[in-house]
């Protein structure tokens, strides 16, 4: 079947299936698998430690796979300067950048003039009116199911999608409790043209930054294994519930501030747990599609359990 939409014509993939950034553990082994597969992999510039780092990588991915591939740009309120890092990116010609967590505007001044691709992440409808007008390729919407950084309204994906659809132009790809091919058919019958996967990419085989315990503690959740974060730092963001996470919820009742929770929500705690293993030591994202993942495949086994069960859903609307 033909799933060309204008996702697949703007950033030439075969499939409308965009990985999300994933912080510490979207690097060349698991992005070159999702591109390789058909969809847009990404790597995750803001994880890296140098700017160095970023360009070995990128020459990495491109080792791996001919076809098209993204960087990620995390901006979020309390993260390091990221000129330097946009810099490498813009000097290695990437073909796309997402942006996600903060204000877009000054990577967008970087890039003007160059042929880079735009993804930005939004949480809100004025957030994707926003990035259209910046310029942006396309906007990622992404609801209150999704792991990592959701936004401050508690507004599904599912009505969401079609909101941002009908106030924007440019292509709108759904992101949040999606992981399957149920999930892509209910994206575009909401009027995205493609759908970003997060939590579902972190329980596969290449994904080997995730320590086994993350990736099992995905395969036995349900959809009530995750618990929102730092809502009292105006940041939401939705983890797996461990007595790490329900820890800091009860520190954000009493508004104990960024300096105090800082140890509790910081980077390092988070690569204790999903990268270390070392459970209700740290917190791992995820999103309520945790509760739908059973297994760990392979990339392309779950790219094609995908594609067969979308075609499937879209052989049987039309009998």
């Amino acid at each position: 079947m033909n799933w060309k939409t204008r996702i697949t014509d703007a950033l030439a993939i075969k499939y409308p299936i965009v990985q999300g950034g994933l912080a510490h553990l979207a690097y060349s082994e698991l992005a070159s698998a999702v591109s390789n597969a058909g969809g847009l992999g990404q790597i995750t510039a803001m994880s890296m430690d140098s700017e160095q780092d970023l360009r070995d990588e990128i020459h990495k991915m491109r080792g791996l796979t001919s076809n098209t591939f993204g960087v990620n740009f995390a901006i979020g309120q309390h993260g390091r300067p990221f000129q330097s890092m946009v810099q490498v990116a813009i000097d290695e010609d990437v073909p796309v950048l997402s942006i996600t967590g903060g204000n877009p505007q000054p990577i967008f001044e970087m890039i003007r003039g160059t042929n880079i691709k735009t993804l930005v992440l939004v949480a809100a409808k004025r957030q994707a009116v926003k990035a259209e007008q910046l310029g942006a390729d396309a906007v990622m919407v992404v609801g209150q199911e999704g792991g990592g950084h959701i936004g401050r309204d508690d507004v599904s994906t599912f009505v969401l999608t079609p909101q941002v659809v009908e106030a924007v132009n440019i292509p709108v790809i759904a992101s949040g409790g999606i992981g399957d091919g149920k999930g892509l058919m209910a994206a575009l019958a909401l009027g995205a043209e493609g759908i970003e996967m997060g939590t579902r990419f972190i329980a596969t085989e290449e994904c080997i930054h995730a320590h086994d315990q993350y990736k099992q503690a995905l395969v036995h959740a349900d959809e009530n294994s995750t618990i929102v974060i730092k809502r009292s730092l105006g940041a939401p963001a939705r983890a797996l519930k461990n007595t790490w996470t329900e820890q800091i919820v009860e520190m954000e009742k009493s508004h104990p501030g960024y300096e105090a929770l800082q140890p509790y929500i910081s980077g390092e705690a988070n690569k204790r747990y999903i990268s270390g293993g070392a459970d209700n030591k740290g917190f791992a994202w995820a999103g309520q599609v945790s509760g739908r993942i059973r297994d760990i495949p392979t990339v392309n086994q779950l790219f094609d359990r995908i594609i067969k069960e979308a075609e499937a859903i879209r052989t049987s609307w039309q009998s």
